[in-house]
């Protein structure tokens, strides 16, 4: 439909306010708020996501992206919730206790978003008893973890152990991911997955919770 595609096209852009007008202007020709969701904000984050992953597009890009989504996205929450669309799935992420490095994060929590999950943002500083307990409480399908500094990354293994002690059946998932981190230091730590951007983070929570 033209009119999602001007949507996704304006939101690559970052342009918030065309997108503003364009998501009211589909929901006025009563596009149903899933198809302006999944085929207009999604798909224009999905391409913003695909280009900061080759370094066509650099991180100011994937904000003024992510500003503009947000701007389609208040629009849409109040008939999302009223028609009870599900998300993806829900998202518990933070940077582990001791370390304030919080962009990566940020950005993880933004590609996220995009792709239609549900995001819970902890912030920085968060020690493990708090990732497992936010996850418990909303029921959340995902625990992702960040680290710039190599001292705060045994905070990680106490996550995973954790989430087996109170959820043995594996519902919750845990992905690590900083510079310091590895596929194999993520395995070491029993975490059921390693990201080595934001947006390959997208890639492997979706492969968590088993959507393509």
């Amino acid at each position: 439909m033209e009119i999602l595609n001007q949507l996704a096209k304006f939101l690559q852009q970052g342009d918030d306010e065309k997108v503003l007008e364009l998501t009211e202007q589909a929901i006025e020709q009563n596009i149903s708020p899933k198809d302006i969701l999944d085929n207009g904000l999604i798909a224009g984050m999905n391409i913003i996501g695909e280009k900061f992953q080759k370094h066509e597009i650099f991180l100011p890009d994937v904000l003024l992206a992510a500003k503009a989504m947000y701007a389609g996205m208040e629009q849409l929450k109040p008939l999302l919730i009223k028609e009870d669309i599900p998300h993806m799935g829900k998202v518990v992420i933070g940077t582990v206790h001791g370390d304030l490095h919080d962009i990566g994060k940020n950005l993880v929590g933004i590609m996220l978003k995009g792709a239609g999950f549900e995001v819970i943002d902890l912030g920085k500083d968060v020690p493990a008893e708090k990732f497992v307990e936010t996850a418990l409480e909303h029921d959340a399908n995902v625990i992702g973890m960040s680290a710039l500094l190599t001292t705060t990354m045994p905070t990680m293994k106490k996550v995973a152990e954790l989430v087996r002690e109170k959820r043995p059946d594996g519902t919750i998932k845990t992905i690590v991911g900083g510079a310091p981190l590895s596929e194999q230091i993520a395995r070491d730590f029993g975490a059921d997955a390693y990201a080595y951007d934001a947006a390959n983070a997208v890639e492997r929570v979706k492969m968590l919770v088993g959507v393509s």
